[in-house]
């Protein structure tokens, strides 16, 4: 395998660790994606610019070093009827990733990686402080079977993320057949699709999502009965579906539409109690981007 084709290679997978530990969800050099998701009947709106820059560096050793950034501008809105007028207030929250990863290659088959990443995840009202901080460790290994009738890929590992309530390591389990000419289905999390291959310039994927975010607040929010919230956590499950079309060979726009199954968006206290449900109603989902791959 040539170093551009192993490099895409190691940089998907990379890709994905990143997505489980909740950062990074993609192994593409640049990114550039918008998400709505419009109001719904709790009153609630959000939408979500994402910014992605990832370098992948390749050692004497066929070993890869992947440096990474990822930037993300939530804007959230909220209005019905009892809500306090700080909540309300809430508007603009970000979530920045720096990744550095180390791919190792132990032999044709398998790769052995390790993720670290810094994030900070606030709403940027004042000077960083130390809520805004918090880190993600994830490692796994991978076995590729390439050169067969159905080819396939798994993904084994660990992943440890701060912000979580329940705070040890987790586990990563992935699997991808490529079992038809045409299809190619994905068994995972936070992902898991089916794909349609037209051919090598239009592709459909129907996707069962999970997503969410973390944030610290800045300015604690006093609620009726004198709580007070000092994060806001959001969690949801989706079902998309999607259409990709090649520019180039490395370059691609998509967009994607689809429902919530489940969703909730809440406020907690310092004890990371819930203590005020901010949406749980259903609502549509869109995303649309560019992407320029490896």
């Amino acid at each position: 395998m040539g170093n551009g084709r192993r490099l895409k290679y190691v940089c998907f997978w990379v890709g994905y660790l990143w997505a489980v530990c909740g950062v990074a969800q993609t192994p593409d050099i640049f990114r550039a994606e918008y998400m709505m998701m419009p109001r719904n009947d709790q009153g609630a709106k959000l939408s979500r610019i994402k910014l992605v820059v990832n370098v992948p560096i390749t050692l004497k050793d066929s070993s890869n070093i992947i440096i990474g950034g990822e930037y993300n501008r939530l804007s959230y809105g909220l209005r019905r009827d009892g809500i306090p007028e700080e909540v309300e207030g809430l508007r603009h929250l970000h979530v920045v990733d720096f990744n550095l990863a180390y791919v190792y290659h132990y032999n044709e088959f398998w790769r052995i990686i390790g993720v670290v990443t810094p994030r900070l995840s606030s709403t940027l009202g004042e000077p960083i402080e130390k809520g805004d901080i918090s880190f993600n460790i994830t490692g796994g290994v991978l076995r590729e079977k390439k050169h067969v009738d159905k080819p396939s890929i798994l993904v084994l590992g660990i992943a440890y993320n701060s912000t979580v309530a329940l705070r040890v390591p987790l586990p990563i389990v992935y699997y991808e057949r490529r079992f038809h000419k045409h299809w190619t289905y994905v068994i995972g999390a936070p992902k898991t699709a089916i794909k349609y291959h037209f051919n090598e310039k239009h592709q459909l994927q129907s996707e069962f999502i999970l997503d969410g975010y973390y944030v610290n607040l800045q300015n604690s929010i006093i609620l009726p009965g004198g709580g007070a919230a000092t994060s806001i956590s959001s969690s949801a499950a989706l079902g998309t579906l999607g259409y990709q079309y090649a520019i180039k060979k490395s370059a691609f726009l998509y967009i994607y539409g689809g429902h919530t199954l489940f969703q909730t968006s809440v406020l907690r206290n310092s004890d990371r109690d819930d203590i005020f449900t901010l949406n749980d109603g259903p609502s549509f989902y869109m995303r649309a981007g560019f992407r320029i791959g490896l």
